[in-house]
Parts: structure tokens; sequence; C-alpha cells
């Protein structure tokens, strides 16, 4: 998968970089960006190629809402590679999500040390270039989110399933069977292989957009969604086209500011807020169908 980064560089009234950095990062996800980092001169935006839309992009940064920066920037290809090599590396510590779910590196946690650990589920995760390992908030939300739903018997839908670890979540709650769905594809074969690390054999990892879904059979009785508030409110209808009666829908992947948009979109689909979550700046939402 192609991707580019933006280097946007921010110059200006210096107690303005934090929050022309924090509009940026907003902003231009409906550009088609779904990941950034901070630098010294302020913030680079990663995005895939055939995902880009430069014209709202360049409209963005001309009505930059903040009058007193200039906001500026240049585009680059990556270099077709796992960027997470790094990372991979060294690893993540254990993650608890509350006291019930245990979210392990399996390559470099020894697993004795896991034993003493008395909670409801393990799931041991090896990440390739895959977002969801649970270090992030959304994807401890919507843990915490499945613990709270019974979930035996139930068919559970995972878009954009990353490393699978939520998938993996819900089959080890008692799901009857999981599809996930990923545009990348190194993503679905980490979600194959976490698989088989925690011995799930009752998911199936499809490689596509949300269109691959016109060519799964039946419905589902839960959809979990942490992806980026664009991709969400562009694809929450097909969601609902695929949802049981009063099946539930969590999503996450955006922050505070965005509940009112996809608590709006839920609405013009006759999905109903149950419950929601925050954690710092992001959020989660869960819906009813």
């Amino acid at each position: 998968m192609e991707y580019l980064i933006a280097c946007f560089k921010i110059t200006g009234d210096p107690n303005l970089l934090q929050p022309s950095r924090e509009l940026i990062a907003d902003g231009v996800a409906s550009a088609g960006f779904e990941s950034f980092e901070d630098t010294a001169e302020g913030i680079n935006g990663y995005v895939q190629k055939s995902l880009l839309d430069k014209d709202a992009l360049d409209a963005f940064i001309h009505d930059f809402p903040i009058h007193d920066v200039k906001i500026e920037y240049t585009m680059s290809e990556l270099e077709d590679k796992d960027w997470n090599e790094q990372w991979e590396d060294s690893g993540f510590a254990p993650i608890s999500i509350g006291n019930k779910i245990l979210v392990y590196d399996s390559r470099h946690t020894d697993k004795a040390e896991l034993s003493a650990d008395d909670v409801q589920l393990k799931i041991g995760i090896e990440a390739k270039q895959a977002f969801g390992t649970g270090t992030h908030q959304t994807t401890q939300m919507v843990l915490s989110s499945l613990l709270d739903i019974q979930l035996a018997g139930k068919r559970v839908l995972d878009c954009g399933c990353g490393t699978g670890i939520l998938g993996i979540a819900a089959s080890k709650l008692g799901a009857s069977s999981v599809v996930g769905y990923d545009v990348d594809e190194w993503s679905v074969k980490n979600t194959q292989h976490n698989s088989e690390i925690n011995e799930i054999n009752n998911l199936e990892a499809l490689h596509g957009n949300v269109d691959v879904l016109s060519h799964v059979c039946g419905v589902f009785d839960v959809v979990l969604a942490n992806i980026n508030r664009n991709i969400l409110l562009q694809d929450m209808t097909t969601f609902k086209s695929v949802m049981a009666s009063q099946a539930v829908l969590i999503v996450s992947g955006f922050y505070k500011e965005d509940i009112p948009l996809l608590l709006s979109k839920a609405a013009e689909l006759g999905l109903t807020e149950t419950n929601r979550r925050t954690d710092g700046d992001w959020a989660c939402l869960q819906l009813l169908s």
C-alpha cells in the first residue's frame, strides 16, 4: 500500500503552535489523512495515496481558521516498507482492560509471567503494520464496551480489523462467528496470524473496504468500527444495512468534539445512542438499531 507524508510547517505566534496542530489533524482528516505525529515546526500527516483528496486539503489550508499563523506543507512518497519495524522489535507492555482483559505482546512477553494474572481472558498480539495493540485509548474503550455486551452466540463484524484484537476479543467472549475486513493487506494477514496465536478458528478476515460486505451473507448482531471520523460517516449507512434488528454498533476512532456529527448521522439511520465513553480527547459511542 502506497503512503504519502505531508509535512506541515506552522509559523507565527508560538502560543498557537499546539492549537494549530490540533486543527490541522482534525481538518485534513476530510482529505483522507489517517495518522499524525508532532514535529518541532508543526505536524506530519500520513495518507494513503489512493485516498488523498488534494482539493479538500488545499481548501482547508487556504481557509485555515487561525489567521495569526501561516501554514505551508510539502508532500512526498513514503518507501513501501514496514514502518512499524522498530516498534515491533521493542514491543509493548501488557495492558489491562477493566481488570478483565489482558492484552500482551506475544513475541516479547514471558507467558509464565502472565499466569498469576487472574483476568477473564488474555489476548496475545503480534503487531505487523497494523493498528490495534490495545495501547490506544480508542481500542481500550471498544474492548471495555465489549465487556458490557452479552456476546454468547452473537455474530460480530469488525470493520477495519487491524491486528484483529477486537474480533479476537469478541470470539473469546463467546461470539459464534466473527468477520473482519481491512483495506490494508498487511492487516488482514496480521489478523489471521493473531487468530492462530490465540487459537481462534471462527474469525474470517477479508481484504477490502466496506464494499466487501456486499459479498457477505447474512446480518450481524454486533458491529465494531474503530476508524477515523470521515470513514465512519461515509460507511455507517452500509453498517446499518448489515445489522440485525436490535443489533449493537460500537464506533470509536474520533474526538469528543466529533460526537454530534456521528450522532446526527446515526439519527438519520434510526440508530439510538445507548452508551458513550471518553478518554482524554477520544470518544466511543454505542448505538442500537
